[in-house]
């Protein structure tokens, strides 16, 4: 699959998720199969201000390419100038961010607050582009509530603005995650423009992707919670292989735990790792207990010893 002028191994992406998606989880998604994995989002204002977090949610390796590094803003100068200071950072794409619903970016006016204000929305992509010569994408969702379902049209200010390519989630910002996403409104945004769009809402695995994929025409399928702790559905969609054995489960969250360790430093590292080991682990015989004392590990050993209660 191609967006632009970047050429991608498969349709499959891996979507930006805050405290998931960070390098060590992109690398093993992308060994798994994900053709594009894009990064947690980034503030403008943040890197203006050079808050010293940004640096750490933009690392990359060239392991991780091509990769998708996501902004999110509201003011179309402040974010204009970002993307030009950033765009020898070793990226291919920049994606913007229409879709967020957590409420402390919304206030801002940002995330999917923007849908609101599709002229504005519009004004921040056409700046962008104007000014990089990297790739820009955009994700939004079906709406700010069911009351204001404008993908469509703002889909189409996006292309005119020069977007090359669009992710539609397909659940309105009310929503949040709940209920069903709406998979009809991906299919009428593919109708409406000609650059490619990117399906998002509930695929949990080959099933639901082909059936994404069938009824919307969507040129790519975008994974995020059902990859949490399944770094591997992307090579099950892809059918290049499937779940793997508990031999190969404990050795993969081991060799997770130790990219976040040297990445983080042991402390930090294994904290982060515990929401993954949650994760990996749920659906599993003492899963409940593991997910309890996941809580206190602080150590690889601490993650070692814990493993030895995930049996068949």
């Amino acid at each position: 699959m191609r967006i632009g002028s970047v050429e991608l191994a498969n349709n499959l992406i891996l979507a930006p998720m805050a405290g998931v998606s960070d390098l060590p989880f992109r690398l093993l998604c992308r060994e798994m199969g994900a053709g594009l994995a894009v990064m947690e989002m980034v503030s403008a204002k943040a890197i203006l201000y050079r808050n010293k977090n940004t640096k750490e949610l933009m690392r990359t390796t060239p392991e991780d390419r091509p990769v998708s590094l996501q902004l999110f803003g509201s003011d179309p100068e402040i974010v204009s100038q970002i993307a030009l200071q950033i765009e020898e950072e070793p990226f291919d794409i920049l994606d913007f961010n229409m879709g967020c619903p957590v409420p402390k970016v919304v206030k801002n006016g940002e995330g999917s607050a923007l849908m609101q204000e599709p002229e504005k929305a519009a004004r921040i992509v056409r700046e962008c582009v104007r000014r990089i010569h990297k790739l820009m994408t955009v994700k939004i969702r079906k709406g700010f509530n069911d009351k204001e379902v404008n993908a469509v049209e703002l889909a189409k200010r996006l292309e005119d603005a020069g977007a090359a390519a669009i992710a539609v989630h397909g659940r309105t910002r009310e929503q949040y995650y709940s209920g069903k996403a709406d998979w009809d409104i991906i299919r009428q945004v593919k109708e409406a423009v000609k650059i490619p769009v990117i399906g998002n809402g509930d695929v949990t695995g080959p099933k639901s992707a082909r059936a994404m994929q069938e009824m919307t025409g969507c040129d790519a399928v975008m994974i995020g919670r059902a990859a949490r702790g399944n770094p591997w559905i992307f090579r099950q969609i892809a059918g290049t292989g499937g779940k793997p054995d508990l031999v190969k489960l404990r050795e993969t969250i081991l060799r997770h735990a130790q990219m976040m360790t040297d990445l983080y430093g042991e402390s930090a590292g294994m904290r982060k790792m515990r929401k993954h080991v949650a994760w990996y682990t749920a659906g599993y015989p003492h899963s409940s207990k593991l997910r309890g004392l996941s809580n206190s590990i602080a150590t690889m050993d601490d993650l070692r010893n814990l493993l030895t209660l995930l049996n068949p």
